[in-house]
């Protein structure tokens, strides 16, 4: 069994009571109190969503636990894991030193014995630290063995620009993990989002790589009854049209689905219907909806916060331009954040940034409407 460590000072000047526990005795999952449900949608946040999630999860599967910095005995954060330690012990709500590789580590070899870990980063600007971890040990190891080990585990945690965090604490991850063969990569945008898609990553039997935004958890969304259900899953690798349109077709992930629903907002004031698509799934991507989408309006336009070489934008334009180029009547259009690092600078920030106006520029010149 591990010792038991305490430290005083913590990433980020959170308090980091750092708890190690045996990952070798599982307590039995907590009895949940049956839920009721309103025939009207109920808005909640999507902090609320992914807690909830994160709580229906444990208690159905005593396999699944979390563990990661803080999330603990001070309850994540962000606030994520609020209330899991009280309600499941130490040996499933397990805090962890501030050493990325060497949690990330442990949590991939309990996935090998058969655990569902649930992994969180403080930010994904820190999973740089446990790659190799999630790269060559989760995400090649069902293929190395011929199907022989399966490793159930999600990583999940705060992913691309928060707000004056600087470029060390900013980077969107999406297109990284993206590339790799063998890992499923997730971006939820609203409370059902979240809370389908992470209920959807800790059942996969493959390693899940769950891309939360911070400015997103205090977000309150309506959710149908039906999402509510803990039964309630959302299916790896589908978008959803969050809008329907017929001139020209926006992409986006995360927080850019709202952006994109701003600019569509704003582009029907021009008579311009945009269709704009929440990716949802990064990894697989929905290459059949983005093109019956684009051949449907003949234009398009993608949207996301990462850099724009290699990006998932340049992803998406390539499948658009191999699958349906003959119907396209306009080049197709790529809004990413700068090339740049993460300036510090809030006026800088706000450039280096993709906004609702850039959607809008670039909307109107596939359609080709003057721009001021």
């Amino acid at each position: 069994m591990w010792g038991i460590l305490r430290q005083k000072v913590g990433r980020g000047g959170f308090p980091a009571s750092i708890l190690g526990q045996s990952l070798r005795r599982i307590q039995p999952a907590a009895s949940v109190l049956p839920r009721t449900f309103s025939s009207a949608a109920k808005e909640i946040t999507v902090r609320d969503a992914l807690n909830s999630a994160l709580d229906e999860e444990m208690s159905a599967d005593p396999k699944v636990f979390l563990m990661g910095e803080e999330v603990g005995e001070y309850q994540g954060a962000y606030k994520i894991s609020k209330g899991l330690l009280e309600k499941y012990g130490p040996e499933r709500v397990l805090d962890t030193p501030i050493t990325e590789a060497g949690f990330t580590g442990i949590g991939v070899g309990s996935a090998y014995y058969g655990l569902k870990p649930v992994v969180e980063f403080m930010t994904f600007n820190f999973s740089m630290q446990a790659i190799d971890h999630i790269i060559n040990s989760a995400a090649k190891s069902n293929y190395m063995s011929a199907g022989q080990i399966n490793v159930p585990i999600v990583f999940r945690g705060p992913n691309g620009a928060a707000a004056g965090v600087g470029a060390q604490h900013s980077q969107c991850y999406a297109a990284w993990y993206g590339a790799c063969p063998g890992l499923k990569v997730l971006a939820p945008y609203s409370s059902q989002d979240a809370r389908g898609l992470l209920k959807a990553a800790i059942r996969d039997p493959d390693p899940v790589v769950f891309l939360e935004n911070e400015l997103l958890y205090g977000e309150s969304f309506p959710v149908s009854p039906e999402a509510l259900d803990s039964s309630f899953c959302l299916p790896i690798g589908k978008a959803k049209i969050e809008r329907e349109g017929k001139h020209v077709t926006i992409t986006a992930f995360s927080k850019m689905v709202g952006y994109a629903l701003k600019a569509a907002e704003e582009l029907s004031k021009n008579g311009i219907s945009a269709e704009v698509i929440n990716l949802r799934s990064v990894r697989p991507l929905d290459r059949a909806a983005i093109n019956a989408s684009v051949r449907k309006t003949s234009r398009l336009v993608t949207v996301e916060e990462g850099f724009p070489q290699h990006g998932v934008g340049a992803e998406i334009c390539a499948s658009v331009v191999e699958e349906s180029f003959d119907y396209l009547d306009a080049p197709v259009e790529r809004i990413a954040g700068a090339d740049v690092p993460m300036p510090y600078a809030a006026n800088l920030e706000r450039m280096a940034v993709p906004q609702v106006e850039d959607i809008v520029r670039a909307a109107k010149r596939a359609c080709y409407r003057s721009c001021p």
